[in-house]
């Protein structure tokens, strides 16, 4: 089954409690099911993320690789199984220290949007204190140059398995939607490292 997400639907990408060498990440539908499944590989001098139908990872949906080595602002390639790129992913880097915040390029390299944690204080208040973290979860937005409202993507409290909901609200005609899931399971393991 291919999964391809659209506008409307809620999924929620959950961390793997044990998982051995390299994080793992469960994609689910609205009603519990897996569509998908994350996961990082260990030890990589170039981040190399994939998704998979299911955790047999016996069919592969698409690949999230940086472009180099250990890149503060890096940009991260979302390609098919094919090697067809579809989009990309750049963290503004000194910026996110303080807010995270992404560039989202379509496969011909043009900006499409952005996604931005949503509120500078909350983020500040976040990385100074555990606390506000469980108090005011990460939320971030997808938006479009010309302002349209693409997806919500939201961290949800619980002390012991990191989550985070996806709602995409709308169709941009040049954004893919497994764009969004990818920047999902991108932004799960990054805080599974920084968390």
């Amino acid at each position: 089954m291919v999964f391809t997400p659209q506008p409307g639907e809620q999924y929620t990408v959950r961390r793997k409690i044990f998982s051995f060498l390299g994080a793992s990440f469960h994609v689910y539908d609205d009603e519990g099911g897996v569509v998908a499944f994350c996961r990082q590989k260990a030890f990589r001098l170039r981040e190399d993320i994939r998704l998979y139908t299911d955790e047999s990872k016996t069919e592969e949906l698409l690949t999230m690789k940086t472009r180099s080595v250990l890149d503060f602002g890096a940009t991260y390639d979302i390609a098919l199984p094919s090697g067809e790129v579809i989009g990309s992913l750049r963290r503004k880097g000194l910026r996110s220290l303080v807010r995270d915040s992404w560039l989202i390029y379509g496969p011909d390299g043009q900006e499409l949007a952005t996604l931005e944690e949503e509120s500078s204080m909350l983020a500040i208040l976040r990385r100074v204190h555990e606390v506000f973290a469980f108090l005011s979860p990460q939320k971030f937005e997808v938006v479009s140059h010309d302002g349209q409202h693409i997806a919500t993507l939201r961290s949800h409290f619980n002390p012991f398995v990191y989550r985070l909901g996806i709602a995409i609200h709308a169709d941009h005609e040049e954004l893919d939607e497994l764009i969004v899931i990818a920047a999902g399971c991108l932004i799960a393991a990054i805080e599974g490292r920084q968390g």
